[in-house]
C-alpha cells in the first residue's frame, strides 16, 4: 500500500477568535497533483503552513510515508523534500539569485559553491522556462516580479542533494503571462508523471481543472468538497466554493466612448497612448514588456513631486503589494485610509470616527475578511491585503485609477464583485488603466494596448479584443 508523502489529520488552528482551521484532513500521494481552492481566508494558507512545517496545529496529527511525525518543523519538512513557493515571494531582494539559492539549499556550502549553485539554478530555470533570459548572478531586486516568481519556482524544483518530493505552489502564475504560465504548468505535469507530488493553489480555475488529479475545496476553515478533478467543471467548482457562477461577468459591455472628453495622453514608444473619460483601458502583452513602466510614468507625470494633492487626478493600485503596496507595521485601517487623509482631516488632525466609518463601509462593500480593521495588515491573507489596496484607491477622489495587475491572488467571487464596481465607477465617469496577466480581465476593457519590448505595437477596440489578436501582437517583430 502506498502512503501519503505528507498527511495532516484533524487539524485545528485558531488565531484569537478566528478559527482558521476546523478539523481539516489533507494528504498528498506520490505522483499526484492536488488542486486546493477556496475564497480568500478559507484556510488554504494555514493548512499549507502546517504541511510546510511553518506552523504546528493546535489539534491534529501529521504523518509522512506512514510514520507519525511528532516533531515536525521547517527543517524536518525540507529534509523530506517538501518545498513551497509562497504567494508573497520570499527571495531576499538585496542578494543575488545565487546567494538566495545558497540560503535555500544549505548543502551548497564550501569551496566552489557559487559554481555549483549556478549550475543547479540555471538547469532548473532552463528546464521549466526555456529561453528565460535570466542571469543567475543578477541581484533579485533588479528583476521584474515575473522574473522573481520564475526564480522562486525554479529553486523549489531544483535538487542540491535532497530531491523535491512535494512542491507546494501558492498562486504560482499570479505574475506570469499566459506563455510563462503554460511552461510552468507543463513542468508540473512532467514532475507528477515521474512520481513527484504537487499542491497547486490558484484562483485561476482552468489551471486547477487542467492540471490537478484531485481537487479539494475549502471554506471557512473546513474541507467542503473533495473529488477527482474530472468530476468538476468551472461552474460546479465555483458553486462548491460557495459563489454563484457569473460567467456573464467576464463579458465586456460595448459602450460608445469616442465622444467622451480626453483625460490623459502620453507619448509612449510605438503607438501614442490616450485615455478618455469613463474608459476601461487594458494593457496587455508578455509580462515585463513595458506595461508597469507606462503606469509608473503616467502616475509620475500627473502627481505632485512630494506633497500629495488634496484633489488628486490619479491613484495607483500596486501589483507587488509587499514591495509597493502595504505598510507592514500598520493596521488594516491605516493602510486603507492613508490615501484619503485629506478628506478625513480637519486642520491637520485625522477625524478618527470618520476614518473608522469609511473603513467599515469599504470593509463591507469589498468583503475584507477581518473581525477588526485595527488588526495588523499582515493578519490578512494575500488576497485580502490586495482588497485593502483596491479599496484604498477607490476611496479617493482621483478620476483616473492606474492598476498594475491588481487582482493577483484574489478569489473569483471577489473578482466578480470588483469587476462590477469597476463597471459602475466607469459608468460614472472614472477612467481605469489596467495591466493584467489574465485574459478574462483584459476582455473587460473598452480598448487594449498591446506591448512588445517596451513599445505599444497594437491598439485593439471592441470585438478585436481577443486572445488571438493579443498573442499575435505580443509576438509581432519577435526573432524567429
Amino acid at each position: 500500500m502506498t502512503n501519503a508523502v505528507i498527511e495532516v489529520e484533524g487539524a485545528k488552528v485558531s488565531f484569537g477568535a478566528v478559527r482558521a482551521l476546523d478539523g481539516v484532513t489533507l494528504g498528498v500521494m506520490p505522483g499526484e497533483c492536488v488542486g486546493l481552492v477556496g475564497h480568500n481566508g478559507a484556510g488554504k494558507s494555514t493548512i499549507v503552513s502546517i504541511i510546510n512545517g511553518g506552523l504546528t496545529p493546535h489539534e491534529g496529527t501529521i504523518s509522512g510515508d506512514g510514520e507519525r511525525l511528532d516533531r515536525y518543523g521547517i527543517n524536518a519538512a525540507r529534509a523530506r523534500g517538501v518545498r513551497c513557493v509562497f504567494q508573497e515571494l520570499s527571495l531576499c531582494p538585496n542578494l543575488s539569485i545565487l546567494e538566495n539559492a545558497r540560503i535555500m539549499h544549505r548543502a551548497l556550502g564550501g569551496f566552489g559553491w557559487r559554481a555549483r549553485a549556478a549550475r543547479i539554478i540555471e538547469t532548473s530555470l532552463d528546464t521549466i522556462f526555456p529561453g528565460h533570459g535570466i542571469d543567475s548572478g543578477q541581484t533579485v531586486g533588479d528583476l521584474s516580479i515575473a522574473e522573481r516568481q520564475m526564480v522562486e519556482i525554479a529553486m523549489a524544483f531544483s535538487d542540491s542533494g535532497v530531491a523535491p518530493r512535494l512542491v507546494i505552489l501558492d498562486e504560482p502564475t499570479s505574475s506570469l503571462d499566459a506563455s510563462l504560465a503554460r511552461q510552468m504548468l507543463d513542468h508540473v505535469r512532467r514532475f507528477v508523471a515521474t512520481g513527484g507530488s504537487v499542491i497547486l493553489i490558484s484562483h485561476i480555475l482552468h489551471e486547477i481543472l487542467e492540471t490537478s488529479d484531485r481537487v479539494v475545496v475549502m471554506k471557512d476553515g473546513r474541507v467542503v468538497a473533495e473529488r477527482p478533478a474530472h468530476d468538476f467543471d468551472h461552474h460546479g467548482l465555483v458553486e462548491a466554493m460557495g459563489s454563484v457562477a457569473k460567467d456573464e461577468a467576464l463579458q465586456r459591455t460595448a459602450r460608445e466612448l469616442v465622444t467622451a472628453p480626453m483625460v490623459l495622453s502620453y507619448p509612449a514608444h510605438g503607438l501614442p497612448f490616450t485615455a478618455r473619460q469613463g474608459e476601461i483601458i487594458g494593457l496587455a502583452g508578455l509580462a515585463g514588456h513595458g506595461q508597469t513602466e507606462l503606469l509608473l510614468a503616467l502616475h509620475a507625470s500627473k502627481s505632485g513631486n512630494w506633497l500629495p494633492k488634496h484633489d488628486p487626478l490619479v491613484t495607483f493600485v500596486a501589483g507587488d503589494r509587499r514591495l509597493n503596496g502595504v505598510f507592514e507595521l500598520w493596521s488594516i485601517l491605516r493602510n486603507f485610509s492613508i490615501a484619503s487623509l485629506g478628506d478625513l482631516s480637519r486642520r491637520g488632525i485625522v477625524r478618527h470616527d470618520d476614518e473608522a466609518q469609511k473603513g467599515a463601509d469599504w470593509k463591507r462593500r469589498i468583503e475584507i475578511r477581518t473581525p477588526d480593521m485595527e488588526n495588523s495588515i499582515l493578519s490578512l491573507s494575500g488576497g485580502n491585503q490586495q482588497k485593502v489596496l483596491f479599496a484604498r484607491a477607490l476611496a479617493t477622489r482621483a478620476r483616473i485609477v492606474l492598476m498594475d495587475d491588481p487582482m493577483r491572488g484574489v478569489d473569483i467571487g471577489t473578482k466578480q464583485e470588483v469587476y462590477e464596481i469597476i463597471r459602475q465607477e466607469a459608468a460614472d465617469g472614472r477612467t481605469f488603466i489596467w495591466y493584467s496577466t489574465e485574459m478574462d480581465e483584459v476582455r473587460l476593457s473598452d480598448r487594449v494596448y498591446v506591448f512588445r519590448e517596451g513599445r505599444i505595437t497594437a491598439e485593439l477596440v471592441g470585438d478585436a479584443v481577443s486572445e488571438k489578436n493579443i498573442i499575435a501582437a505580443s509576438f509581432e517583430g519577435a526573432a524567429a
